[in-house]
Formats: C-alpha cells, structure tokens, sequence
C-alpha cells in the first residue's frame, strides 16, 4: 500500500483482521470463559464474517463502511456487536475519500466516539475501551507527527497490543465480567485482545500490500 488508504484498501485490512481473529479464536473464548459465556472467539468470527461479506458490495467507501457496520450491529453474543458495529458506522461518518493518515485517524476517532456514545465502561473497566482508546490515540500521534497511513496503523496496532496486555491486572467493573469479580484478575480482557487482533490485522495487511505495491 502507497498514498492514501482507499475502499479496496480497507478490505483488505477487514480481511486481515479476520485471518488474526480466525487464528486466535479458540484463545479468545478461553478468555471469555473466565467471566463470561466462553463464546467470545465464536462472535468475533461471526462478526468478521458480517463484516468481509458486507464491506466489498457497495460502490462508494463511505457506504460500504456504512453497511459493514449495520451489519455487525446485527450479530448477537453479548456487547461485541454493538461496539464494533458502533465503531465502524461512526467511522463512516468520517469516511468520503481515500483515507490518508489524518483522515484515518479521524475516522477512528469518530469510530471511538461513536462507541463511547454506546455504553457507559471507561478505560480501567477492563472493556475493549482498554486497547480501542490508545490505539486511536496512537493512530492520531502517528497522523500529528507527520507520519504515513502505515506507520499510523502500526502505531495503533502496538497501543491497542499493550492496552489490552494492561487489562490482565485488573478487575472487571463492566459487564457480565464484573459478577466474576477478582477470578478476572491475572487474565486479559477478551474483547481487548480481539481489539487488539483487529487492529494487528489491519497493520498486517497494509505492510503486505505495501511490499507487494513495492515489487510490482
């Protein structure tokens, strides 16, 4: 990948995200078993799911983007659908041209915003919120200091690596994870990984497209 992030772009990342959700289900379930259902690894896989088989259709990247998040927003297991549909339907919002790296970090930020609007968890509560948020912020450090789209998701995709590393020592304080109370402690928050597995995906794709583009 060259220049600025555009729909075909973007689909890719999906897809590479859903590979590294793919890879890491059973791990994420585990995960979720210690405070939860245990089928956390299955709704991300069926989230993913929704997500590659929505985003390609439409002609244009804001609607696509648009679409890929109604379609998650419909996929049930707990909180998971509604904060990665929210996320990418308030990325749309801010999608409607090729995506360079202030853009991209914009159109996170929209994403987080729109989240945030969803519930009522704070970074701390041992949520997804713990690897989302400073992976937003890092992509928006990478954008301020003049850096490429790549260097942004790579930013993004090692904050939201360590933030939810950072929820391994701490306590659930929102939802159904909370009623587990200090068994959560000494395990990593399950939604924070698969955050940070979807944005390890998209890195992952854009350097191989950039290496492609690269040897083409």
């Amino acid at each position: 990948m060259s220049g600025p992030l555009t729909k075909d772009d973007f689909a890719a990342c999906i897809a590479g995200a859903a590979a590294a959700i793919r890879t890491h289900c059973e791990e994420l379930s585990a995960l979720d078993s210690v405070g939860g259902d245990g089928d956390h690894g299955a709704t991300m896989l069926r989230i993913m799911e929704r997500l590659s088989a929505s985003f390609g259709g439409a002609a244009d990247f804001q609607t696509a983007m648009h679409e890929a998040g109604w379609a998650v927003l419909g996929v049930d297991g707990g909180a998971s659908g509604a904060v990665f549909g929210s996320f990418f339907l308030g990325m749309a919002e801010a999608v409607n041209r090729p995506l360079d790296a202030p853009a991209l970090a914009s159109a996170f930020e929209a994403g987080l915003a729109a989240v945030c609007r969803q519930t009522k968890a704070q970074p701390g509560d041992k949520t997804a919120l713990d690897a989302l948020v400073p992976a937003v912020h890092a992509a928006r450090a990478a954008a301020d200091a003049g850096r490429s789209v790549e260097s942004a998701l790579e930013a993004a995709a090692g904050a939201a690596r360590q933030g939810a590393e950072s929820t391994r020592n701490l306590i659930a304080r929102h939802g159904r994870a909370k009623y587990a109370g200090e068994r959560t402690r000494g395990h990593c928050d399950p939604g924070a990984v698969s955050t940070a597995f979807l944005f390890e995906g998209f890195r992952g794709a854009s350097i191989h497209a950039k290496g492609e583009a690269e040897h083409a």
